[in-house]
């Protein structure tokens, strides 16, 4: 894993010195390629040349010395007084001298829970971060599937931008193109995704991709459907209603403002985003809606998923 804030990784560091040291290629055409600047190029050839392939690696961006850092026992201070007293940086500042921007420092390097997480009367923690390490999965297939609608710019025929260059887009900014509706529907045990590209996202459209995306999960073995997870949209509160009965199913609906809760095929979309819609240059909107299908078999039958210990999510279902 590269640095957060590294142009490049290990690989495309040892690409540089391949390009320039052994095809002898000029730097200039090499940072180009690259899309760094030549000093950067050349900054990595010569902690080549000194280091060896090690120098490629990346260096800790951490000071060899701290002399502003707060002392530790100051530190054990914070941190036992916050355990003690249960108050925010704005009451423990004053009480040691210190500002509170350096108190709520020291209460995160410690990994000290928000005051908002905790019990006001015996300090335990009560309440679930939005971001937890705990991830819930259901015990099986079916028993919570995952409901939502990604809207994407729609392609003008011969290409847009992305195949012609931004000067193009500046060209056609006056031009209307409009969206396409991706809606999407993720088994939450297997991960196993169905995904249509739609005109609009009303009610009807909804209920029918919905009567679709069932027939296609029980084919690949999901022959019940218990709930159904969606957000508070408008067509999803009151078109569905039939649909989800007809299925013998229930309808679940996230918090308000908070789609971390739908979070598998909120990840979905993402996902659709960066591997099939602009993972390569389509010149017409038709060629990008008939990738679609055979991307979404690949994701189910043979893309590795790291929450199912590197399967597919055809793996996790009985075969049919």
């Amino acid at each position: 894993m590269s640095h957060g804030n590294a142009r490049l990784t290990f690989h495309g560091r040892r690409t540089i010195v391949e390009r320039v040291l052994h095809q002898r290629r000029p730097r200039s055409h090499v940072a180009a390629e690259m899309g760094v600047s030549r000093q950067c190029v050349s900054r990595w050839i010569a902690r080549y040349r000194s280091e060896g392939e090690h120098g490629l690696h990346d260096r800790s961006s951490r000071p060899h010395t701290s002399p502003a850092r707060t002392p530790t026992r100051t530190e054990a201070q914070v941190v036992a007084l916050r355990e003690r007293q249960r108050r925010g940086q704005d009451w423990i500042g004053p009480e040691l001298g210190i500002p509170a921007r350096t108190v709520s420092r020291i209460l995160r390097r410690h990994q000290m829970p928000y005051l908002r997480e905790l019990d006001p009367l015996t300090g335990a923690p009560i309440r679930a971060s939005k971001t937890t390490a705990v991830r819930y999965e259901r015990d099986r297939p079916g028993e919570l599937v995952h409901m939502d609608v990604k809207k994407i710019g729609r392609i003008p025929e011969g290409g847009g931008w992305r195949a012609h260059g931004r000067a193009a887009r500046d060209r056609d900014r006056t031009r209307t193109i409009g969206f396409d509706f991706v809606h999407s529907l993720v088994d939450d045990h297997s991960r196993l995704a169905y995904s249509e590209v739609l005109p609009d996202e009303k009610g009807p459209t909804c209920a029918g991709f919905l009567h679709r995306a069932a027939g296609y999960f029980a084919h690949h073995g999901i022959g019940r459907i218990e709930r159904v997870m969606t957000d508070n949209a408008w067509a999803y509160k009151y078109s569905l209603r039939e649909v989800i009965a007809a299925l013998g199913a229930r309808q679940v609906f996230i918090k308000p403002h908070c789609p971390w809760q739908n979070g598998k095929v909120e990840r979905l979309n993402r996902t659709l985003q960066t591997e099939w819609a602009y993972r390569q240059v389509f010149t017409s909107n038709h060629d990008r809606t008939a990738a679609l299908a055979p991307w979404i078999e690949h994701y189910n039958t043979r893309r590795r998923h790291s929450a199912l210990a590197g399967l597919p999510p055809i793996s996790r279902l009985s075969p049919t």
